[in-house]
């Protein structure tokens, strides 16, 4: 993989523009799958943090699907974290480093030590699910809001950060044969049919309808949004309206 810039910059085609985000840097690559991954994660914190306050102590049951559905939602957020740490962010500092881009190569040093403090958060969480999933305990449940809401904070401080300034470093250095590339190695790879599918569900859940349209403009995007119309949607609303019957 050639460490050059492929060929110069032009403007993407659209710059969409999500709940929540923080910004959206013009450039040369289409950040719609950063984008929509943002949404989930913003999205799924604030379902848990009303689930969390609201979910009676004595419903095992629906702590249980509590526990399994936030299991889903950290090994989701864990895998984007993973493939930006061991890919993306190494890519980009090569590419800073080579075009003498000392603020870029600092944004992106952050940039992993994030990902770093949010890690031990996201366990405490999956400590307080299981604990509850088990027994009814009132200062597990207080100790699992503080560490929800703590990992919200940390989260959405962190999304905002790379939103407005990470993304403009990959802009500034990367163009889409490398957003291609490091898509392919780094984050495609753990994605067999069936765990894709369930991503498409996770992703396109509470979609604002331009992200749909933005989904369908990506490649096999349309088909993937046709097959969630078609047969993902409804049992995947199902799952969450018993999971976060409460929130």
């Amino acid at each position: 993989m050639s460490t050059t810039t492929l060929a110069p910059q032009r403007p993407a085609p659209g710059r969409l523009r999500l709940p929540g985000q923080a910004d959206a840097p013009d450039g040369p690559v289409d950040l719609t799958l950063m984008w929509v991954m943002h949404h989930g994660f913003r999205r799924d914190l604030a379902a848990f943090g009303r689930a969390v306050e609201r979910t009676p102590l004595e419903d095992r049951r629906t702590w249980e699907l509590l526990r399994r559905r936030w299991d889903y939602f950290a090994s989701v957020l864990h895998h984007h974290h993973t493939g930006e740490d061991a890919g993306l962010w190494p890519l980009l500092l090569e590419r800073a480093a080579a075009a003498g881009d000392a603020e870029g190569r600092a944004i992106l040093e952050a940039m992993a030590a994030e990902h770093a403090a949010i890690d031990p958060l996201l366990g405490e969480c999956s400590h307080g699910f299981a604990r509850l999933a088990g027994v009814a305990d009132g200062p597990a449940r207080e100790a699992l809001a503080a560490a929800v809401a703590a990992a919200r904070v940390h989260v959405d401080r962190h999304l905002a950060h790379e939103e407005r300034d990470g993304m403009r470093v990959l802009q500034d250095h990367l163009q889409p044969a490398d957003w291609e590339w490091v898509g392919a190695r780094f984050f495609d790879t753990a994605y067999t049919t069936p765990r894709l599918l369930e991503l498409v569900a996770w992703v396109l859940h509470e979609m604002p309808p331009e992200g749909v349209a933005a989904l369908e403009r990506q490649e096999r995007g349309r088909a993937l949004v046709a097959v969630w119309r078609l047969a993902l949607r409804r049992p995947f609303r199902r799952r969450e309206r018993a999971a976060f019957r409460h929130a």
